[in-house]
């Protein structure tokens, strides 16, 4: 809690939570046991580091002989992945960005021969040199149904299939094709099969209402139409709950087995409400409300009279002149960081940025937050690994005087150290990307110097999707109005491959 101080120093100046101005054609051949393989293709790359036809059809080929059983076919495959890496890495020093990553999650449908060797020779076929494999998500993890001590199913779990490690083979495929392969983590949002843990209700995130997440937000279609993601498994947890910073240790330490080159960390927030709950206005809008978090705000008091205001402030999302004089008889409320008002009349208005109390409160949250993200990355870190924070860049904002974005996603403070991978999923038009450039530009106006800036940007090759450009198009904006960043990343290779990702989620093994 080192920060703390500085934190609701921030808040209290307004420096913090500030307002934001808002293919390749795969050829895939048949080819049995007695195939001959003709002279190795030159693997040529385009500007975008993109393999030629001629080259991904030889890596079929050899990926299908192997298939079929070809042992002579093995040894060329091995040495295929080699080159390619080769191609494209060397590609990739001489062009922009230096770093071009691709989000992927894996389904249990990838456990068929040859899958997981199929998707990421496509990955590398596209000119992408990293990868982030989704290891926990919606409530699973990616680890085999046998060995999994986590309080989450395994992704996979299919009678027949229980040793198959679906993380460790992706992982070490990725490695061997060149590809720095980082595993991919929610964080904060634990999914909807924690929710139903009758002894981990104490850790779940819950308002002033005595709400979890998952009671406010059903299932949201325009949310799952622009993310892809559906509210009806995310299940927010307490940040300050101890139950539930020992469940994520052991799923990180899991994760850490199957040696990932680094860990990306997700939802590093709170839940985003929908319409007018988007913004939190009131302290009842804040997830503080679990036991551990109360009790942690109540310790934040210096003394009994400040303990007694700050519960007065919980029970009733205000307090009154009336509330401060009967506290103060003996003493004047103290909590750390400020000073409330002397019983002189005035009135703290639930929600106004003016009242310390209320600060106080969003401070807290927040700081929950920071908190969490630093129990949860220092596994990683004692393995001297990479690690990255994931976030949205309006998460932070103040909205006029008395309200905060209800992520409170305190991004600005996040470790230095660390990537940044801000989100940059705005719609402006199939052919206009300045909203999206705006919001790398206020993440890199508000980050240090140093700092590794990472954009993610959501999209396909060569054509609009969703509204947004083709991918050649925001990075070209991205590139003009920021030369400074040299890295970027793709969400996803399911949006790159929309019914190939269909028939992986729905084959029958």
């Amino acid at each position: 809690m080192q920060k703390y101080s500085t934190f609701l120093t921030k808040i209290k100046t307004k420096k913090c939570f500030q307002i934001s101005s808002l293919g390749t054609i795969l050829l895939s051949l048949a080819v049995n046991s007695f195939l001959w393989f003709p002279e190795k293709v030159q693997a040529q790359t385009d500007i975008y580091c993109r393999l030629s036809p001629e080259a991904i059809a030889e890596k079929e080929n050899l990926r299908q002989a192997v298939l079929a059983g070809n042992k002579d076919a093995e040894k060329q495959y091995q040495d295929i992945h080699i080159q390619h890496s080769r191609e494209v890495n060397n590609c990739r020093i001489r062009n922009w960005p230096r770093t071009q990553g691709i989000w992927l999650r894996i389904y249990p449908c990838d456990i068929r021969r040859g899958e997981i060797d199929r998707i990421l020779d496509k990955v590398v076929n596209y000119g992408y040199n990293q990868v982030y494999i989704e290891a926990f998500y919606d409530g699973q993890v990616l680890l085999p149904a046998a060995n999994n001590p986590t309080v989450w199913p395994s992704v996979l779990r299919v009678p027949g299939y229980e040793n198959v490690d679906l993380l460790a083979e992706s992982l070490k495929k990725a490695r061997d094709r060149g590809l720095r392969a980082y595993a991919w983590v929610f964080t904060m949002n634990f999914g909807y099969t924690y929710s139903q843990l009758p002894n981990r209700q104490q850790a779940l995130a819950r308002n002033g209402k005595g709400q979890t997440t998952l009671d406010v937000i059903p299932d949201n279609v325009s949310l799952h139409n622009q993310l892809g993601a559906s509210h009806a498994f995310h299940t927010f947890v307490d940040p300050y709950s101890p139950e539930a910073r020992q469940d994520y240790s052991v799923m990180v330490n899991e994760v850490l087995k199957r040696q990932p080159q680094g860990v990306l960390f997700d939802y590093v927030r709170y839940l985003r409400g929908v319409g007018g709950d988007s913004v939190a206005d009131d302290v009842k809008d804040l997830w503080i409300y679990g036991e551990a978090s109360q009790n942690v705000l109540l310790q934040r008091a210096k003394n009994e009279a400040g303990k007694e205001l700050i519960r007065r402030f919980l029970d009733k999302g205000y307090v009154t002149s009336g509330d401060i004089y009967a506290v103060s008889s003996r003493e004047s409320p103290k909590w750390q960081g400020f000073f409330s008002p002397s019983g002189n009349g005035d009135k703290l208005p639930k929600g106004g940025s003016g009242t310390q109390v209320w600060e106080l409160s969003i401070a807290h949250a927040a700081q929950g937050i920071l908190d969490f993200l630093q129990v949860a990355t220092q596994p990683v870190k004692q393995k001297g690994l990479s690690t990255g924070a994931v976030f949205f860049p309006g998460g932070n904002r103040r909205i006029q005087n008395d309200g905060f974005d209800s992520r409170l996603q305190p991004w600005d403070q996040f470790p230095t150290s660390m990537e940044w991978h801000p989100m940059a999923y705005a719609i402006c038009g199939d052919r206009d990307a300045s909203c999206i450039v705006s919001k790398v530009e206020r993440v890199l106006s508000m980050a240090s110097n140093g700092v590794a800036v990472i954009p993610a940007i959501a999209g396909t090759w060569g054509e609009p999707f969703k509204n947004r450009p083709s991918l050649e198009i925001q990075m070209q904006a991205i590139r003009k109005a920021t030369p400074q960043i040299n890295a970027i990343s793709h969400f996803s290779y399911g949006w790159q491959h929309i019914e190939e990702t269909r028939l992986r989620k729905s084959c029958r093994l």
